[in-house]
């Protein structure tokens, strides 16, 4: 379980911008969280607070009651804890196999490999033995990094706008893959995302605008009420970074 408990971050600071201001919810195991809001208004600044690449100026996060405000992100990667980036690091020399059986921590069978690659919309046999570098395009690092979350077995694992980068086909294959990988992998799972194909498959949805928690709920309340305002609002409107 995931406990967001008063959770600030600021910058500039005493006088600087609340990016985050005053967060609180909790991600019971086996819950599928979806965080969504305008553009600019904290989502991603929280789940990076959450994987310790940002570290808050107030507040406590807590992992199964275990206080982990303070841990580096190698410590929480430690305890269970997975981030895949909107914009992925490369690896020259490592090719995607390697990586996939570094997120496992075991050597894997090639159709295991090849498993996870299909599943988000890649030709296994053409990745497998390629280096994750510049040879890559962005959607393609993307994926793969999607498809090494999956290898591992997390406790919590946080992806940052999947649908970013991956073409419509791509998008349609991971949209089946997340309806199964909470209960098939990970205890629970944050995506930040806008698509409604996404948010459709929530257990919760959290609304993140201008660094506040503006609504938090079964997805079943707070989708109908979302979609109402993006109709009225032709879409979200702006917030903070």
């Amino acid at each position: 379980m995931l406990e967001l408990k008063n959770v600030s971050f600021t910058v500039g600071g005493n006088d600087g911008l609340d990016i985050i201001d005053d967060v609180s919810l909790t991600v019971n195991d086996g819950e599928f969280l979806v965080v969504t809001g305008p553009n600019g208004g904290g989502k991603s600044t929280l789940a990076r607070l959450i994987m310790g690449i940002e570290q808050p100026t107030g507040g406590q996060i807590l992992l199964n009651g275990q206080d982990i405000t303070g841990l580096s992100v190698t410590e929480r990667a430690n305890l269970g804890v997975g981030y895949a980036f909107q914009q992925p690091p490369r690896f020259k020399g490592l090719t995607v196999r390697r990586l996939l059986e570094l997120a496992a921590g075991s050597t894997l069978p090639e159709d295991e490999c090849c498993s996870y690659l299909t599943n988000v919309g890649l030709c296994s046999k053409d990745y497998l033995n390629r280096e994750i570098d510049a040879s890559l395009s962005g959607g393609e690092v993307k994926r793969i990094e999607i498809a090494s979350l999956m290898a591992r077995e997390l406790k919590l694992a946080i992806f940052d706008e999947p649908e970013a980068g991956i073409d419509l086909w791509s998008f349609a294959m991971l949209v089946d893959t997340f309806k199964t990988l909470s209960r098939r992998r990970h205890d629970s799972v944050i995506i930040i995302s806008h698509q409604e194909r996404i948010m459709q498959l929530a257990d919760n949805i959290a609304v993140i605008a201008n660094g506040k928690l503006k609504n938090l709920g079964p997805k079943d309340e707070i989708f109908p009420n979302l979609m109402k305002e993006l109709s009225a609002d032709c879409g979200f409107r702006g917030g903070k970074a």
